[in-house]
């Protein structure tokens, strides 16, 4: 859910009402706002890896911003979303704070689950994120349990479960996908395509078509160039609220692209993809460029708009950063605590 409060963005170059309604112009600058905050927070988590100030790997969302901020734009903080192993943008863009990402992200108590969970397991119940999951794939039954409980309990929450394109490769995806089907259970099931399993391209790891996949089942099927925000956010808004009326799940296939390698390690990938793909997507299919360059064309913000929000963005972040830094790891005895067996 966005931020109800909107960032001091300066004056626009025309009357708003000329153009789009403050709330439309205020919406895509939260979005942007989002958008800028992921990429900034994990250039720090890249930063603090590279520096052995965090344990462990973690695998970086910079490039798929627009997916994870279009859609849970338009969920409310009581529904629900699940994550991936490249979580840290889903979390953010349902509300999470940046100083306990990053304390969890260090192991500190602090952390959301007070450093056990690391990079690839942060959940908050408070913000309707049941978790992220190593296991490729793995949260896809929690999403559609979620939305089972929300149509038993006779609520209209939605659940929209994150995933990547390598999980078109596990069964759990389609034995969920057809129970939704069978009982309309108001999930969305959102395949993030960054283009590669891993290091590998998915064209040499998933057969026949993505959406073809989700239609079988009778799965109303979308497909959204996932880098335009705006694209994103308007099409899973129509399949948010037909979910929400009670019609079933559907499946938003978005194209995008991740900016780093698999994981922080991944640091030498010419042997799967060649630098010049990668600055095709960082200078011609940016998310945060397209969204800003398109305001600015519409009249909807100048450039120093922007800038702004880029220096409150960083200082923001680096302030979360320092929290991280300087606060306590959990006791030795809490070692068995919220553990189950």
């Amino acid at each position: 859910m966005l931020h109800p409060e909107t960032p001091n963005t300066g004056h626009a170059a025309v009357p708003l009402a000329d153009t789009l309604p403050l709330e439309e112009r205020d919406r895509w600058l939260l979005m942007y706002r989002q958008m800028l905050t992921i990429r900034i927070f994990e250039e720090h988590v890249n930063e603090l890896y590279l520096a052995a100030k965090m344990p462990g790997l973690a695998h970086l969302y910079s490039g798929e911003e627009a997916v994870a901020v279009g859609v849970c734009a338009t969920l409310r903080r009581t529904d629900y979303i699940t994550s991936t192993h490249r979580g840290h943008g889903h979390c953010i863009a349902k509300g999470a704070s940046l100083d306990r990402m990053y304390a969890e992200l260090l192991g500190k108590a602090a952390g959301y689950c007070r450093g056990k969970g690391g990079s690839m397991h942060i959940a908050d119940q408070d913000t309707g994120n049941l978790g992220a999951n190593a296991i490729v794939g793995g949260s896809a039954g929690i999403a559609t349990g979620a939305a089972m409980s929300s149509k038993m309990r006779g609520t209209d929450q939605v659940a929209a479960c994150f995933f990547g394109d390598g999980a078109l490769g596990q069964g759990l995806l389609y034995e969920v996908m057809n129970m939704a089907a069978l009982w309309k259970l108001p999930v969305i099931y959102v395949c993030e395509n960054n283009q590669y399993t891993e290091y590998t391209p998915y064209t040499e790891t998933t057969a026949g078509s993505i959406r073809e996949r989700a239609k079988a089942f009778g799965i109303l099927t979308e497909e959204v160039d996932g880098q335009d925000v705006r694209a994103v956010y308007a099409t899973a808004q129509r399949l948010v609220e037909r979910a929400r009326r009670g019609e079933g799940p559907a499946f938003l296939h978005c194209t995008t692209y991740r900016y780093y390698g698999h994981h922080v390690g991944d640091i030498q990938r010419s042997y799967y993809r060649s630098k010049e793909e990668e600055g095709y997507w960082k200078t011609q299919r940016d998310p945060l460029q397209l969204l800003s360059s398109w305001m600015i064309k519409q009249q909807l913000a100048e450039a120093s708009v922007f800038e702004q929000i880029g220096r409150e963005v960083r200082a923001e972040v680096e302030a979360g950063v320092q929290f991280a830094l300087d606060a306590p790891f959990p006791e030795p005895g809490e070692v068995d605590q919220h553990v189950y067996a």
